[in-house]
């Protein structure tokens, strides 16, 4: 771009521009607003709401649904004294059950089961009363709570899958507020320390809360029109997405608008020329995140598939707000948002000594030696994975245990032998006879009682000798389903089992879709195939260390006793797709400078010592929106937040710094094979249109 007066736009045009974005913004978000407030109350997180309609206990759910009544709510009260129950305490567990009999249709007529010590005694309840509605299932277990009581020294605790559920939904729909402050309070705080300007920060936070709101209106008609599921953990990773994507996408256009505010006379010039400079690869790097989390759309798991669309909405609405009412903001407010390093026409920025021009010379002095080495202990975080504890229990998805929870610990210890919670089998009714004989004859099956008949199936409770979730009890599961022909098998451990199971489905799916899709779109944009490979082969590779270093503190310095399923495929994908994002920007300039006539070797590391302050800041932004979830209360999204966060730190500062730069430096023109800057620079400049350009801050 050449000097001011040459790209000057008309006075009227550069006036009016800004304010009809601004004002199309306002009408828009007026019109979405009402929609925005709707999506919280589409919102399920019932374990069943994250099968697919094929799983074995999603039919057994649909059923029951049929059934009269509806779906059945169990939970199971549990009555407990420290050196055993007195006559007393077992009258009181009486009336109170007998209270909650006539207030509340159920199932069956409550009956006691003590525990050999003599110290516990539970009661198993089931209702149909709210069927598939969560706020009368909600009613129904503060009922509960609220008859089930105890005093002087006798503790009784609600627990079962019903008030699991109960609990696990208030800790979803408390997550909305603490999770954007958090964000917003983190975001703030980087940015203040990035920018040094108390007034600048304001601007891209703003635009950021306006593209969350902007989005969960657009992630609420993909609802409406298309079925997307919508949980709380989509939701959450919707809003971490929009600050942080959103975010790097500013810090990218206002480092290039500062830059070019210095060879620009007037604010709307400038910043159409930072625009058109960074602009395509912050589309392209948008667009490569959106289509590696669209992946998730062949995901089986109701969960991850809806995650795929929601994330997607939360890229694409924080770029377009980034790149539409961001700048508008920005030359309405002219130079003094700057304040109080303003930018001044015609003045030179102030040459500071670069951390990361250190850091590429060590790499470009022996990039072998860099390379082998930086590969060496990625592998050796890797192995850690191997010590990642097994799946997560339902029970022990809280950071801070919940009634259900303190429920089923005590029946853990109370009946360690013995099934505390219903497998329940749906059978078809004219065969119900044999098939209670068939499932009382289950190696792993204490007892099987009859229930409800309608719709031309019967409903059986099936109790496994086996504790709740344990190996034992999924090898019964498996068991009946292998030997009950044209029946299902569901319940709450069912449902556990069948998540388990369909992830591992979806890795296998879902994993070769990303890397293809995200290598396609590499190779179209950086017109080679060595290059992407490398930059995919980067990215795997922090995947896996993060993994392995997870896999030495979730346990040991969290304390959790499992991780969730998808945290492997959940990861992976935001992974990649992230990683290669700062990749693209990388690989850029790298290629610019090459255009330019800059040897490979100096080429990437010219490409690190400009954008690197940039990747860096981008990297610390969208690593901290991430580490924001290791405060929620649910270990899943901890687990996420931290896998994904301690990724992106380390492709930030190591893979980005050192391991890319120094095979860059290694391999030379190699890593633009078969593309034309393989070649001679001669023919490559022949051949090659104007790079993209993207600036240090």
């Amino acid at each position: 771009m050449g000097a001011a007066q040459n790209t000057a736009a008309p006075p009227g045009r550069r006036r009016a521009v800004p304010w009809v974005f601004l004002g199309l913004w306002i009408v828009v978000l007026a019109l979405a607003s009402p929609f925005a407030a709707k999506l919280a109350d589409v919102q399920k997180d019932r374990p069943v709401d994250y099968l697919p309609a094929s799983a074995d206990s999603t039919e057994v759910a649909e059923i029951q649904d049929r059934l009269p009544g509806g779906e059945a709510t169990e939970l199971v009260l549990v009555y407990h004294r420290d050196g055993g129950l007195t006559v007393a305490d077992r009258k009181t567990a009486g009336e109170q059950v007998a209270e909650i009999a006539d207030a509340h249709k159920l199932v069956a007529e409550p009956k006691g089961v003590p525990s050999a010590d003599g110290a516990t005694l539970m009661y198993p309840v089931a209702s149909t009363e709210p069927g598939q509605d969560e706020e009368k299932r909600d009613a129904l277990v503060e009922s509960v709570r609220e008859v089930a009581g105890g005093e002087g020294g006798l503790s009784v605790d609600v627990g079962g899958s019903g008030a699991l559920d109960t609990d696990a939904g208030e800790v979803y729909n408390s997550l909305g507020g603490p999770l954007l402050y958090t964000t917003a309070g983190v975001v703030a705080l980087l940015l203040v320390l990035i920018y040094r300007s108390p007034f600048l920060w304001l601007v891209p936070l703003a635009v950021a809360g306006v593209a969350d709101y902007f989005a969960m209106a657009v992630a609420y008609g993909l609802h409406q029109a298309f079925g997307t599921a919508v949980t709380g953990q989509s939701s959450g990773v919707m809003t971490i997405l929009v600050f942080g994507a959103g975010t790097d996408y500013a810090l990218l256009l206002v480092s290039r608008y500062r830059e070019e505010l210095r060879r620009i006379e007037r604010p709307y010039d400038a910043m159409a020329a930072a625009l058109r400079g960074c602009g395509p690869a912050v589309l392209a790097s948008s667009g490569t995140v959106a289509a590696g989390l669209l992946c998730l759309l062949a995901a089986d798991l109701n969960s991850s598939r809806g995650m795929g669309p929601l994330g997607t909405v939360g890229v694409l609405c924080a770029l377009t707000m980034m790149l539409t009412l961001l700048p508008a903001i920005l030359v309405l407010l002219g130079r003094r948002v700057f304040w109080p390093l303003v930018p001044a026409f015609g003045s030179a920025p102030k040459q500071r000594r670069s951390l990361f021009a250190a850091m590429g010379s060590s790499a470009g002095r022996r990039p072998l030696t860099v390379l082998a080495a930086g590969a060496v202990l990625l592998g050796a975080l890797a192995l850690g994975a191997f010590n990642l504890p097994g799946s997560l229990k339902q029970e022990d998805s809280f950071t801070k245990t919940p009634e259900s929870v303190s429920a089923m610990e005590t029946l853990a210890a109370a009946y360690p032998e013995q099934g505390t919670q219903p497998i329940t089998v749906m059978t078809p009714a004219g065969r119900a006879g044999d098939a209670l004989a068939e499932i009382r004859g289950t190696k792993g099956v204490d007892s099987a009682e009859r229930g409800r008949t309608a719709e031309g199936w019967t409903e059986i409770s099936v109790f496994a000798s086996a504790p709740p979730e344990s190996a034992g009890e999924t090898a019964t599961i498996e068991a009946l389903r292998d030997g009950l022909d044209g029946s299902y098998v569901g319940g709450a451990s069912a449902q556990q089992t069948d998540l388990r199971d369909t992830n591992a489905r979806d890795r296998m799916i879902v994993v070769p879709l990303v890397l293809g899709a995200v290598l396609l779109i590499l190779v179209a944009l950086l017109r080679s195939l060595v290059a992407p490979l490398l930059l995919l082969a980067a990215v795997v590779a922090v995947w896996g260390a993060a993994l392995g270093i997870a896999g030495l503190v979730l346990e040991p310095l969290f304390g959790f006793e499992g991780t969730d399923p998808g945290l492997g495929l959940l990861s992976f994908v935001f992974l990649v797709a992230l990683g290669v994002d700062y990749g693209i920007f990388l690989m850029h300039r790298m290629r610019e400078e090459c255009l330019n006539g800059a040897e490979p070797g100096t080429a990437a590391l010219t490409a690190l010592r400009t954008t690197g302050g940039v990747i860096a800041s981008a990297g610390l932004v969208l690593a901290a929106t991430f580490a924001v979830l290791t405060n929620m209360p649910l270990v899943q999204l901890v687990e996420l937040g931290f896998v994904i966060a301690v990724g992106v730190l380390l492709d930030t500062f190591l893979v980005r710094t050192y391991l890319v730069t120094s095979a860059s430096v290694a391999l030379g023109r190699k890593v633009w094979w078969p593309g034309p800057l393989s070649r001679p620079r001669a023919v490559a400049a022949a051949q090659e249109p104007e790079p993209v350009r993207v600036s240090a801050p």
